[in-house]
């Protein structure tokens, strides 16, 4: 001990440590190595209290198995239990989140962290590692090959599950609007170009069942994610840990968790395949394409005030430029564009990571756990920002939307069937020509009688909302 260090020592030496910090020499030596983002592993809670429920459990299996004493496995069960449920020590995780060594340095932090607190527990003082060690006890039976997969698992299992309330949460928010707009009609579009008529209801509608689709895609996705590889120690071997201790500590897990873990069949299989990763990771891609290709929408029907679309307000929640007096920006929309275009990029990312393990193990899995928790995290914020911020203040510019489908030719295609395609092809033709409205042509033709067009032209035969507002799947 110096005035205000203590000194630890590693493979490489000994190192002054800060005497108040409950991290140690390794996890001294992985900050000066990896000065990469700046971001700590702190950044991502789910992960520091699943490091904590992996540890707590580890150290349960051992107590059960005989290999640790009561007391040892009662001080580190409580350290454990304040990192997670008190949120305590998370700032002495320190390490960055991009770290080369597969994760050790994240395990060595965790490893340090628990002892030093758990030595306190003990009443004995921080770096005191003849009572209490980091790897001796804190890491008996365990390799960072077990314990950083099952800990990114279970962090990744937790994080979804706000995803999925976040989803929730839109979806229910398109679904209102689709309600309050179900009797408004518009034109449909395709190719940009005047299609036929729909409603305003059945168009937020489709944004709502797009949303319950990838809610489905993405549930049955995070199935694959419990399942885990803790007791494969170093290469899936099992080696140091005892006969019975894989199935103690997913017991423990589990129990501490309250997630449905199962021990994966083949630990050398499940140490070094990244699969379920990469597989996740194109489901939220897929939820990020369809939630941008929502916004695009949203943005081109908000386009103007008076020389775009105009069919729809998005609620001005800031002012939208510096030099242009009265101008107001769909930037909710827009931001969620970004996160969109961040989980595709993150995408790339974790295929890649995925792809590039060797042999037995991929070393990789940190950029994995970064990639992940970013495009989780930044789709959770971005679904409750745009249900709260954006779609539940919409409303509908009726006049514009009911003109557009009185002086579309597109109108004329439902009448198709009633007046016979060649008087709808010459009443499409005029009305393009004139600029008269398709329905007035009819009237003064005398296809039809003026109650018999009226009665067409209501929203639930001229859409068919009746049959087209259903639950789609795919």
């Amino acid at each position: 001990m110096t005035a205000g260090h203590r000194r630890e020592h590693d493979l490489l030496g000994d190192r002054d440590i800060p005497a108040d910090v409950y991290w140690g020499v390794h996890t001294l030596r992985a900050s000066e190595n990896f000065p990469i983002t700046g971001t700590p592993i702190s950044a991502y809670p789910h992960l520091i209290n699943a490091l904590a429920a992996v540890k707590e459990a580890a150290a349960r299996a051992n107590q059960d198995l005989g290999l640790l004493t009561a007391e040892k496995a009662d001080a580190i069960s409580a350290a454990c239990r304040e990192i997670r449920e008190e949120r305590l020590l998370h700032d002495q995780f320190v390490v960055d989140v991009i770290q080369g060594g597969a994760g050790t340095s994240t395990n060595m932090n965790a490893n340090e962290v628990i002892a030093n607190r758990a030595l306190e527990i003990l009443g004995h003082t921080k770096g005191d590692y003849r009572e209490l060690h980091p790897n001796e006890d804190v890491n008996l039976s365990q390799s960072t090959n077990d314990v950083y997969p099952t800990a990114v698992n279970v962090a990744t299992i937790i994080a979804v599950r706000e995803l999925l309330d976040a989803m929730t949460i839109l979806r229910e928010a398109f679904a209102a609007k689709a309600e309050e707009f179900r009797e408004i009609l518009k034109m449909g579009r395709t190719q940009l170009q005047d299609a036929v008529p729909m409603t305003l209801g059945q168009e937020f509608s489709a944004y709502a069942v797009m949303l319950e689709e990838d809610e489905c895609r993405l549930a049955e996705a995070v199935c694959l994610v419990h399942e885990i590889n803790l007791g494969a120690t170093a290469i899936g071997t099992g080696l140091n840990a005892p006969a019975g201790y894989a199935e103690a500590a997913r017991r423990h897990l589990a129990a501490i968790t309250g997630l449905p873990l199962v021990t994966a069949a083949n630990l050398v299989e499940a140490t070094q395949d990244c699969g379920a990763f990469v597989h996740l990771s194109g489901v939220l891609k897929r939820i990020a394409v369809k939630l941008s290709k929502s916004c695009n929408d949203l943005r081109l029907l908000s386009s103007g005030p008076r020389a775009g679309f105009a069919e729809i307000n998005l609620p001005p929640v800031q002012a939208g430029s510096s030099i242009m007096p009265g101008k107001v920006n769909p930037v909710i929309p827009e931001v969620v564009n970004q996160v969109a275009f961040e989980v595709i990029g993150n995408d790339v990312t974790i295929t890649m990571a995925a792809e590039a393990g060797q042999l037995q193990l991929n070393a990789f899995e940190p950029i994995i756990l970064h990639s992940l928790s970013e495009s989780i995290t930044h789709l959770r914020a971005a679904c409750v920002t745009l249900a709260e911020r954006c779609v539940s203040g919409i409303t509908a510019n009726k006049e514009t939307l009911r003109a557009s489908v009185e002086n579309s030719i597109g109108l004329v295609t439902a009448l198709n069937p009633h007046i016979g395609y060649l008087a709808a092809t010459e009443i499409a033709k005029e009305a393009l020509a004139s600029g008269r409205g398709v329905a007035e042509l009819v009237l003064e033709r005398g296809l039809l009688p003026a109650d018999r067009l009226m009665a067409l032209l209501r929203p639930e035969v001229i859409a068919g909302t009746g049959t087209a507002t259903g639950t789609g799947a795919a």
